[in-house]
């Protein structure tokens, strides 16, 4: 890190911090505190919402996503914009109508207090463990960079949030959002920008997009149906659809986003303006991603891209055998640099048998290195034997550090800051909220003054904030940690969305049912997770079915009273 990149990285933080404190001091009731009395623009929801979701794993996950599997993961967000489509219609007016703080409170309405906590508590078990991660995964991956402690990164993320989320509320979150938001898009922007110009002279950025389709990472739509496949359009389009209902329809940390609008029309702007920019912000990501890959088509890349836990095993006894290795995957890229640049001929030529025969060498000499980096990663497996072997999320951040000028760096980090501050902001703040709303006043304290639940407020929220940042420092690395959000939110978020769809269309069904079917779709969902092979985004789709199917069963048995 050079000087500039302090003073980009420093200034960028310290403005959103001071802006968002200065912009909405001054909350004396636990409606301003909790949803910004109701004065938010739909623009100001719109980033919100799409910050709140765009948390760092976001920019440090997906582009290492698709370096490694290609555009595919896009087809997650196939069934978004119908989501959005499907709360701005039902939704939006029965919140607005009831008044609520949090969506939880319309379930206590239509079923029952216990129906409202079981769903509560779901949310805030979800959330909690989510928001560990949020704070997390860039913080892992920032400590190893910077050479910085994991503890003390996850201190400096989780008190720069908690100070601004304290000091205003629901306000602060959405109004720090939109500067987040322009910092995010605008330093992905300049990434992309920047690691097309550094592709060779003779290779332009039609010949990138063509190299990377040839090997395989253009792939953005798979139609096949495999129950075991994570990514294709019918998981998208349907658990896709279905995770999407029940996180920005029942998850409060997307509920209080346009719950704060100024009114229905905006609330409903808001969440549409997501829904059609969403794919194309993915979509960017994503492409990022296929243009580093493309980029170490021609230079070098790292055999290990966490070069920290790589460098650790030249101080074991193995040492010798991963300078071995190293000179082997060097050999085996420069011969695959040239099979490269032969395919570039080919396709510039548009000689199809050409074009054929280098890809096949390509295809060849690319599965070689990758044998190699796999016996790599097997040696500081021996080496290191706790240290994680999947190096997905550190692709993105190693180019950033590795080849980025002074400045650019800066922004980079500060967009990965960022977004961890704006996921972290609205999920303490939205586990604040129910904990308060749903549980702690509606079940604990009772008639306490608007000042007590204020305060009760603001003392919540550091407590999730400790609570995550504790999570976080003792967390271990989940896989793909994009894929480890999503599958945590998969778990909950079905069985969730099961309660709401029933609230809203199935009138026959009351509380004891409903509940009591709840639970046992819970325990179906961790089955399936634990035991069977199931795509978690299918998960969202079992867990919501389960719920109608149990609660149609258990009605007749329970009877028709509410409880």
């Amino acid at each position: 890190m050079r000087p500039l990149d302090w003073i980009v990285l420093l200034g960028t933080l310290g403005f959103i911090v001071i802006y968002g404190v200065w912009k909405t001091r001054g909350s004396q009731d636990i409606e301003g505190y909790l949803k910004g009395n109701n004065s938010m623009k739909w623009w100001t929801i719109g980033l919100s919402i799409m910050a709140t979701q765009a948390s760092a794993i976001t920019f440090l996950s997906t582009p290492g996503q698709a370096y490694e599997d290609g555009m595919r993961f896009i087809q997650f967000y196939f069934g978004l914009p119908i989501a959005m489509v499907i709360i701005s219609i039902t939704v939006i007016p029965i919140f607005y109508r009831l008044n609520v703080f949090t969506a939880y409170e319309f379930l206590e309405n239509r079923f029952d207090l216990k129906t409202r906590s079981l769903a509560a508590l779901l949310f805030l078990v979800q959330r909690g463990l989510a928001a560990g991660i949020t704070i997390y995964a860039p913080a892992i991956i920032l400590s190893t960079m910077l050479g910085w402690s994991l503890t003390a990164t996850n201190l400096i993320i989780g008190v720069l949030v908690i100070i601004y989320t304290v000091s205003g509320g629901t306000k602060a979150v959405s109004v720090t959002q939109t500067q987040q938001m322009a910092v995010m898009m605008g330093g992905m922007l300049v990434a992309g920008f920047m690691v097309v110009q550094y592709l060779p002279e003779n290779v332009s950025f039609g010949d990138a997009v063509a190299v990377a389709g040839k090997m395989g990472k253009m792939n953005v739509v798979d139609f096949s149906f495999d129950w075991d496949d994570r990514y294709n359009f019918w998981s998208g389009m349907t658990g896709g659809l279905f995770l999407a209902l029940s996180y920005f329809g029942t998850d409060q940390s997307q509920v209080a986003r346009y719950l704060g609008g100024k009114s229905i029309a905006e609330s409903r702007l808001g969440l549409l303006f997501n829904g059609l920019l969403k794919i194309p912000m993915q979509f960017m990501i994503l492409f990022i991603g296929v243009m580093v890959f493309v980029f170490y088509q021609f230079n070098q890349p790292p055999v290990f891209f966490n070069e920290a836990a790589r460098s650790k095993v030249y101080a074991t006894p193995y040492a010798g055998e991963m300078r071995e290795l190293e000179t082997k995957y060097t050999a085996a890229f420069q011969e695959k640099q040239e099979a490269v640049h032969g395919l570039v001929a080919a396709l510039k030529t548009e000689n199809e048998a050409a074009i054929v025969i280098a890809e096949n060498k390509v295809d060849a000499l690319t599965t070689a290195a990758k044998a190699v980096r796999e016996e790599v990663k097997g040696v500081i497996s021996k080496a290191t034997p706790k240290a994680e072997t999947k190096d997905t999320d550190y692709v993105f951040i190693s180019f950033v550090m590795k080849y980025l000028p002074a400045g650019l760096v800066g922004l980079l980090l500060a967009v990965i800051f960022s977004a961890a501050m704006s996921s972290s902001s609205s999920e303490l703040n939205a586990l604040a909220s129910t904990t308060v709303v749903d549980i702690y006043r509606r079940s604990v304290k009772q008639h306490a003054s608007p000042k007590h639940y204020l305060i009760a407020s603001k003392l919540f929220t550091i407590g999730w904030g400790l609570i995550a940042v504790l999570f976080a420092t003792y967390a271990s690395l989940l896989d793909n940690l994009i894929q480890a959000v999503n599958i945590i939110g998969s778990i909950f978020y079905g069985t969730i969305l099961g309660i709401f769809l029933v609230a809203f269309y199935f009138k026959y069904i009351r509380g004891n049912a409903v509940f009591w079917a709840a639970v046992l779709a819970e325990l179906v969902v961790l089955y399936c997770h634990f035991y069977t092979d199931i795509a978690f985004l299918w998960f969202n789709v079992i867990g919501c079915a389960c719920v109608i199917l149990f609660g149609f069963i258990l009605q007749p048995l329970l009877g028709r009273e509410k409880v």
